[in-house]
């Protein structure tokens, strides 16, 4: 595919950048060309985002440690010049990611250590263990159910049924007079529906005491949020919704508090913590909306890697292969942020030691999209994904004190998870060719709209 809207503008208004602005494309047509177009730009480029805000993107894995643990590089939104100004719309589509209410987000220093301790000492790699035996009762119930469904529809399907014209798993043409060989896949299926949102979104939500019956509700809600599709005019009244609806849920748990993460940020607001009201309910939408979304990418794009690399996956179901590997190698090479939004320089701030600088009152956002590929840190087989590579040093979860606190979280679920849908479909496979998934239209998450599969028991 090609890649229409990455493409470059003029760069009059950037002093000292010849090769001008980057325009992220908004329907994210082909990240993997958009990324590289941004290494190509150098450590530093100036990009603009959907709406037309205009930024700059940090490119690549050196120049990103440095800047994700650079004091001078903050999250006040204030210190954005362009906001103080009056240019950027309170109605831009991206504006819950920009400015989303005070929490761990948007804090630095001291404020952020006191906001981000409780979620942190919840979410250490030994308490996240813990909730191992919940993530398999959950992942083995759902896989019962796509088996069942299986079971019906093999029973109704002629055996091997691939639908017309269509070859098993490839998506590829195929005389329809040739018969199929017994035991063939029965499709398709929508894994994301069926399985790697279900998954995310049931064991955050237990954690933070969030009713399932709200998860409808929170599901078109967040799409609204990330999209860069949602019409300005509706912005205020998603913002309003999600904060009205997480506001019911900690009032619910101020009354009858449970054995969740929501009832103890409360708890210990009383107990001399001084977390206020908004900074729970902003803390509560912070872990749903990361908690769930980072980890349906982390999923589906393992099953598209493995997929697309059948070589590769034949060694991980033989053992030849740690599950560790791929989950590692598909945060590298596919990562579920394609950019994370958004901080701002208190200084010019010197980057790398090619001369770029950050100005004094810019924006930065990190490209992990990009920066996953950087042969200045992974070689020159980059591009490529490779499950046996070592080392695997990658910053897909973030760098320094604002690395993500949900990562062991997202890491066990896909351990769990992957082995155990490949263990039940060993002959999974995509049901149309990967070039033909099609990527939603979100900034700051590498997501599909759907992953069809075709099953095999």
């Amino acid at each position: 595919m090609t890649c229409p809207h990455a493409h470059r503008t003029a760069g009059a208004d950037t002093p000292g950048d010849p090769g001008g602005v980057i325009v992220l494309d908004p329907l994210v047509t082909d990240l993997e060309a958009e990324s590289a177009a941004l290494r190509a730009a150098g450590p530093l480029a100036r990009v603009e985002l959907p709406g037309g805000v205009r930024c700059y993107a940090v490119t690549r894995h050196a120049e990103a440690r440095q800047l994700l643990t650079d004091a001078r590089l903050v999250k006040d939104i204030d210190v954005w010049d362009a906001w103080q100004r009056g240019v950027i719309p309170l109605d831009w589509p991206l504006i819950g990611l920009a400015n989303p209410g005070r929490s761990m987000l948007t804090a630095d220093g001291e404020e952020h250590r006191r906001l981000r301790a409780l979620v942190a000492q919840a979410l250490t790699v030994r308490r996240v263990e813990r909730l191992r035996e919940g993530i398999e009762k959950l992942t083995n119930g759902l896989l019962d159910d796509l088996e069942r469904r299986y079971e019906e529809r093999s029973a109704q399907e002629p055996s091997g049924a691939v639908g017309p014209g269509v070859a098993q798993g490839t998506g590829s043409t195929q005389d329809p007079g040739v018969a199929q060989q017994p035991g063939g896949p029965v499709g398709p299926v929508d894994l994301k529906a069926e399985f790697a949102y279900p998954l995310p979104m049931g064991v955050v939500s237990e954690l933070m005491g969030v009713d399932a019956a709200d998860h409808p509700k929170l599901k078109s809600l967040f799409e609204m949020f990330f999209s860069t599709q949602t019409p300005p005019e509706e912005v205020p009244g998603m913002m309003a919704d999600l904060g009205a609806l997480f506001t019911r849920v900690v009032d619910a748990k101020r009354a009858a508090p449970g054995d969740d993460l929501t009832s103890a940020l409360i708890a210990a607001s009383e107990e001399g913590d001084r977390l206020t009201s908004e900074e729970i309910v902003n803390t509560l939408q912070l872990m749903i909306a990361a908690g769930h979304e980072t980890t349906i990418s982390l999923i589906v794009n393992a099953v598209v890697a493995l997929s697309t690399h059948p070589e590769q996956r034949e060694q991980v179901l033989k053992g030849e292969i740690p599950w560790e590997n791929v989950i590692e190698e598909t945060l590298r090479w596919s990562t579920p942020t394609s950019h994370v939004l958004i901080r701002f320089a208190a200084e010019d701030i010197a980057v790398g030691d090619a001369g770029a600088v950050l100005p004094r009152g810019e924006a930065l956002i990190v490209s992990f999209g990009a920066i996953g590929r950087d042969e200045r840190q992974h070689g020159p087989t980059a591009a490529d994904f490779d499950a046996t590579r070592t080392p695997n040093r990658h910053i897909s979860f973030g760098h320094g004190p604002h690395v993500c606190p949900g990562a062991a979280l997202s890491r066990l679920e896909a351990s769990v998870a992957l082995p155990a849908l490949y263990a039940r479909f060993p002959g999974l496979d995509l049901a149309v060719p990967a070039a033909e998934l099609r990527n939603k239209p979100v900034v700051t998450q590498n997501d599909l709209f759907d992953l069809p599969v075709r099953l095999r028991a």
